[in-house]
């Protein structure tokens, strides 16, 4: 199994300077528009989640999915002392499923500093494949200084594979990342 980040790592990274350089609503705003369901793989302590909140608005909802319980329940505070509990849905996830089931539609994902933990990437593609809705966009962004451009292209093979098809490369600080579209 590959290795996952223990919960309690996640504070190193996940404060209030890394805003200045990966704020979420900036990252995100030109994928999400109030009322989509958007999802967030790997969500963490939930920085990625507070903002895909905010950008769902009122009338939209975020799944927020984690293995970890510890970083549901760090996403859960988070979105409860931003008032933006009731936008959010909270999903354990296991080492080979993300507990989403078949039924679910997604608009917009995004998968962030977390396929390099996951031991089988074409699963993990085929079930974001199999809730996205036809031309929704996934995003994908692993840490560069943790993940060689190597392993992150077979990541980016895994997902085109799976049916995503290369729209762009965006530029996210400290990251390499991809724009796939569910075709």
């Amino acid at each position: 199994m590959a290795h996952v980040c223990p919960w309690w790592f996640v504070r190193s990274f996940d404060n209030p300077i890394r805003r200045r350089f990966q704020d979420p609503e900036q990252m995100f705003g030109t994928f999400v528009r109030p009322g989509m369901h958007v999802l967030d793989v790997g969500c963490g302590a939930g920085f990625n989640t507070e903002g895909l909140a905010r950008l769902v608005g009122p009338d939209g909802l975020v799944a927020a999915v984690d293995l970890q319980p510890r970083m549901l329940e760090m996403t859960k505070q988070r979105l409860e002392r931003g008032g933006l509990s009731a936008r959010a849905e909270l999903i354990q996830a296991s080492t080979h499923d993300l507990g989403l089931g078949t039924q679910r539609r997604f608009g917009f994902a995004v998968a962030f500093w977390m396929v390099h933990e996951v031991p089988d990437l074409d699963r993990l593609f085929e079930q974001l494949r199999s809730v996205l809705e036809d031309g929704a966009s996934l995003l994908v962004t692993e840490p560069k200084l943790h993940v060689r451009r190597h392993a992150f292209e077979v990541s980016v093979e895994a997902a085109i594979r799976a049916g995503f098809q290369l729209r762009d490369r965006p530029a996210i600080a400290l990251s390499r990342s991809v724009l796939l579209v569910r075709s």
